[in-house]
């Protein structure tokens, strides 16, 4: 496999200056002067709308900024927490095919979950990973513990996944997550599993790049 960067950041990104890093290093892997990137990081509290947001997303407004951002999908939650994941990987040299590159995405969470004995699954009319049970014990309706929103620019991805490791989940009951109504999210925090970061981070990536060498 073509060489990918693995950067990991411990501190929190601001959300707009991470957007600007993105932008710039898209269009250096699009002249080929620097190498895709894969990139673990943390945001604080905020809100972020895709290109599909709506004002309806928002149920209560509250302490924490808004913005506007051009991935694509509706109004989610990002916080301590909440690793993010952001994948700046070229498809001119892969193949063209967003929906199969998101489900790569989406598979890799649900690999990463079954070795901690949660069962999850994707569903083609929402984005994101959903937990239908974990230890036997199943949940009454299923809830989403990781989000997708993607952004292409000339075949290069970026923006990426959203994965609730434990950040503080009443800050997902002002917005209607992904315009998704009557539907809760959970954490591994929730559900049982205590796992730090670092671990997260490699078992991951590991999941993922295994995944990425076969499209």
């Amino acid at each position: 496999m073509r060489e990918i960067e693995i950067k990991k950041s411990s501190e929190l990104i601001d959300y707009e200056s991470s957007i600007n890093f993105m932008k710039s290093r898209v269009e250096k892997i699009q002249n080929k002067n620097s190498n895709e990137l894969i990139w673990f990081l943390n945001h604080n509290h905020i809100y972020t709308q895709g290109t599909s947001a709506s004002a309806n997303d928002i149920i209560k407004k509250n302490q924490l900024k808004i913005i506007k951002t051009n991935r694509g999908g509706k109004t989610t939650y990002h916080g301590p927490g909440q690793r993010i994941v952001y994948f700046l990987i070229n498809l001119n040299d892969r193949k063209k095919d967003i929906r199969k590159f998101i489900s790569i995405i989406e598979d890799s969470v649900i690999s990463f979950l079954n070795n901690y004995n949660i069962e999850a699954k994707s569903f083609d009319d929402r984005v994101g990973i959903w937990v239908t049970k974990s230890n036997k014990i199943k949940f009454d309706k299923e809830k989403k513990i990781g989000a997708i929103g993607l952004r292409v620019s000339k075949w290069v991805t970026y923006h990426g996944l959203s994965f609730n490791i434990n950040p503080n989940l009443k800050f997902y009951e002002d917005i209607e997550p992904c315009g998704l109504r009557g539907y809760q999210n959970t954490s591994l925090k929730e559900i049982g599993i205590n796992l730090s970061e670092k671990d997260f981070d490699e078992e991951f990536k590991h999941i993922f790049l295994k995944k990425l060498s076969k499209f």
